[in-house]
């Protein structure tokens, strides 16, 4: 990937014109400048102010903002847009550029730091790619069997985890919900709409929610990432379109990119919060949190973001949601001693970072309790692009690669994944960001089948059930002669595959 790229486990450069799909490097080629762009929700400040920048500011939890910390805020220059009192953090915007700083400084003020480097709005950057989008004919043409929806047979991915067969058992039920927490979901879509959860969907990209009718879904000139991602976890079994891994459940849009594709840590923040809050068994989050790839806690602004959203992330955890993050696109070794981060930050001045991944952490995906998910081929090798490292990846299932690299077994003809797009659309993409949903949805199978499990139980479970997935060694995916990753590691637990590859049909009928 060449800096900058955009943040959701969005779409990868891949082999002979593929889509992508990266950590949330974003699909539709979005090149208008902050000028053009449509002002972010994020923005409070006028238009003429251009420095104004949003900060978290962590304190104590449960208690609110002290008398002394709002005092404190308001002397510095900034404005409150929310606080989150269960988790003690605090969203404020400010043109102080020594904000954080002073802030650090006061009593009962745990961390604080800028979420951004861009003025708001943010500025926008070229997306890596599109999805590949199925034609009208295409659809049309679509022979399936018995029992099928049309477009299932392209799907090799549901019989890679067993699906198929799991849906001879069960669909999951309408009592479990899967938060996409993400670019916006199409509710409208008629593979999504008879599954969609309209009281657990908000837009959280302000970093407080908004809970108008339609505030989740993306506009015609945002990413269908979202959607795409959605119709992979719980595309309706009605005889339209494909079918989702977990065809029963009902799924669920938090919006938390804004209209130029960003991540920003309140909007994050925001979405945890909102899922813990409502009802949500499972959130799907195939990003990364910008403006850093990896967020180093010996950064004080950086630190307090991982504050936040780790602060975030568990307490969706604790109020029973299983969070399940996407490991990202760049073929990284996140175990290794060190790593090279050409992209950080995405909406600043990037420079070739060399981290430690023990004190640098790619969020949510490589927080505490998060399940991080490998991606693999048609083949059920490790995608070409897919990160991995031994004690980091939790499971892997399927994410899409190169036709080239692992061509699936027909009738299905691409490589990529199949998925819904706005505007009652269907298009295949790639990357860790379509792993993510299979797991989401095996982990709502779970959840359908043991409904009074805990988050540690399911995640127990998911572990236990799946498939041992034995390293591939040596890993030449592209036919070279050279090795393209190391994998370490047993047949049991390894580093390319984690505890093995998801298993659907385990979690209907364990």
């Amino acid at each position: 990937m060449t800096a900058p790229h955009p943040r959701s486990r969005r779409v990868l450069a891949l082999p002979l014109g593929m889509a992508m799909a990266t950590a949330l490097a974003f699909l539709p080629n979005i090149t208008a400048s902050a000028a053009e762009a449509a002002p972010t929700a994020t923005a409070t400040t006028t238009a003429g102010d251009a420095t104004s920048l949003s900060y978290v500011v962590n304190v104590r939890p449960g208690h609110g903002p002290s008398a002394r910390v709002k005092k404190a805020i308001a002397e510095a220059d900034g404005t409150i847009v929310t606080s989150y009192d269960q988790i003690g953090v605090i969203v404020v915007h400010s043109s102080n550029a020594d904000f954080a700083k002073i802030l650090r400084a006061v009593p009962g003020v745990e961390s604080a730091g800028n979420t951004r480097n861009a003025p708001l709005p943010a500025q926008s950057t070229d997306d890596m790619g599109t999805p590949k989008v199925l034609s009208a004919r295409e659809v049309a043409a679509a022979q399936a069997a018995d029992g099928q929806d049309p477009l299932e047979p392209q799907q090799w991915d549901l019989a890679a985890i067993k699906a198929d067969k799991a849906h001879e058992v069960s669909l999951g039920s309408p009592k479990v919900t899967v938060a996409v927490i993400d670019t916006g979901v199409d509710d409208t879509h008629p593979d999504i709409a008879p599954n969609f959860d309209r009281a657990a969907s908000v837009n959280c990209v302000a970093g407080k929610p908004d809970t108008a009718d339609g505030a989740w879904r993306p506009s015609a000139s945002e990413s269908p990432h979202g959607t795409h991602v959605a119709g992979e976890i719980a595309a309706a079994k009605n005889g339209v379109g494909m079918t989702g891994v977990a065809p029963g459940v009902k799924v669920a849009g938090i919006k938390v990119a804004n209209p130029d594709g960003y991540f920003y840590t309140e909007a994050v923040v925001c979405g945890f919060v909102w899922a813990a809050e409502h009802g949500v068994d499972v959130t799907n989050n195939s990003y990364y949190t910008d403006p850093w790839y990896f967020n180093c806690t010996d950064d004080p602004d950086q630190k307090a973001l991982v504050d936040a959203v780790t602060r975030a992330s568990r307490y969706a955890e604790k109020r029973g949601a299983v969070n399940v993050a996407a490991a990202g696109n760049e073929n990284y070794d996140l175990a290794a001693d060190t790593i090279t981060d050409p992209v950080s930050p995405n909406d600043g001045t990037p420079s070739d970072r060399v981290i430690d991944p023990t004190k640098c952490f790619d969020i949510p995906t490589q927080l505490p309790g998060v399940v991080t998910v490998a991606a693999t081929g048609a083949k059920g090798l490790k995608s070409s692009f897919s990160n991995h490292g031994l004690g980091v990846i939790d499971v892997a299932a399927p994410g899409g690669d190169s036709t080239r690299y692992q061509t699936p077994a027909p009738p299905a003809t691409s490589g990529l994944i199949l998925g819904t797009l706005p505007g009652g659309k269907w298009g295949y993409m790639a990357g860790t960001s379509m792993a993510s949903p299979h797991v989401a949805a095996v982990a709502a199978l779970i959840k359908s089948t043991h409904p009074h499990a805990t988050p540690a139980l399911v995640k127990a479970l998911l572990y236990a059930e799946a498939d041992a997935t034995p390293c591939t060694d040596p890993y030449d995916i592209d036919g070279d002669g050279k090795v393209d990753a190391v994998c370490e590691g047993t047949k049991n637990r390894n580093g390319f595959y984690g505890w093995g590859t998801v298993d659907a049909l385990a979690a209907v009928t364990k």
